[in-house]
């Protein structure tokens, strides 16, 4: 008997498997999360970008082909803080210069440079504004789009004739921005080619000029607005546009600016479209522009 008892396992200690399973249980989860935090870490540093905008005006200048826009793309992005565009003084020069440097190189980086100097503060150096101006004669549909648009954000009047001149276009994006830059300079509040724009073929020119004469308080465009609060309307011309992100509402985009229009109209004969907007479309947004465009209407 004695032999028999000799042969049988010695109970195990609690405290002898606690090594075991304080690494089965803790320390090996704790190296997976240690080795996912690194490797996030990692790609946040590779993501992280700290360069200032004047870091991405030399790689404009010195950097390749496929480095140069997307900094451009940056800087633009970047000159929308009005900090960034007080904290060098050599910074609006060295834009203006890459801008004109430009003229012969990649259309993109061009795009991005004048959208960059649509941020500039007012009023802008008069070399921008002449450089801008003169890109209106681009051959590259975009180029001159971004001009069109950068020329509306710094407001200059002299700029005025030679945009009413591209509303000729055949390039409805070109006529869009055209009224939409006509709308945003104070001094081209009697253009008659936001008139015009009321009666053009494509919808959307149409309701930029509408939202663009509300802007300088003309009433002109109501008609047109009425349309845009007409979410039925919208849905048969925008219909092409829709994505299939569920937050997507080309449609409520537009309501969105009607709204806007006429509440800075106080247009009071849209009081009643407003009102139902307010009470039953589907997209809250839209419903609570319509009720802030009902207490500016009175």
């Amino acid at each position: 008997m004695d032999k028999l008892v000799e042969r049988l396992p010695a109970p195990r200690s609690p405290l002898a498997a606690a090594p075991a399973l304080a690494v089965q249980f803790f320390l090996i989860p704790l190296a997976v999360v240690a080795v996912t935090a690194a490797i996030y870490v990692g790609f946040r540093t590779l993501l992280t970008d700290d360069r200032t905008a004047q870091d991405y005006l030399t790689e404009i200048r010195t950097g390749g082909d496929n480095r140069r826009w997307p900094a451009a793309y940056e800087l633009s992005r970047l000159m929308a803080d009005p900090e960034v565009r007080k904290s060098d003084a050599t910074l609006v020069p060295g834009l203006i210069a890459a801008f004109e440097q430009s003229k012969e190189g990649d259309p993109q980086v061009r795009r991005y440079l004048a959208l960059a100097l649509g941020r500039l503060d007012r009023p802008a150096p008069r070399r921008a504004i002449d450089l801008l101006t003169e890109t209106l004669e681009s051959p590259d549909s975009d180029t001159r789009i971004s001009a069109i648009w950068a020329l509306g954000s710094l407001g200059d009047a002299s700029s005025i004739p030679q945009i009413e001149t591209l509303y000729t276009s055949d390039d409805p994006g070109i006529r869009k921005m055209v009224v939409y830059s006509l709308g945003a300079i104070p001094d081209a509040s009697r253009s008659r080619v936001l008139e015009t724009a009321l009666n053009d073929p494509a919808p959307d020119v149409q309701w930029n000029a509408a939202v663009a004469l509300a802007r300088h308080g003309r009433r002109e465009g109501v008609p047109v607005l009425r349309r845009m609060l007409d979410r039925s309307y919208l849905e048969q011309s925008v219909q092409g546009n829709v994505q299939a992100d569920v937050d997507t509402d080309p449609a409520g985009d537009i309501m969105i600016s009607g709204l806007q229009a006429a509440a800075a109209l106080k247009e009071t004969s849209l009081r009643e479209p407003v009102e139902s907007i307010s009470r039953g479309d589907r997209n809250l947004k839209v419903r609570q522009a319509a009720l802030e465009a009902l207490k500016a209407i009175g």
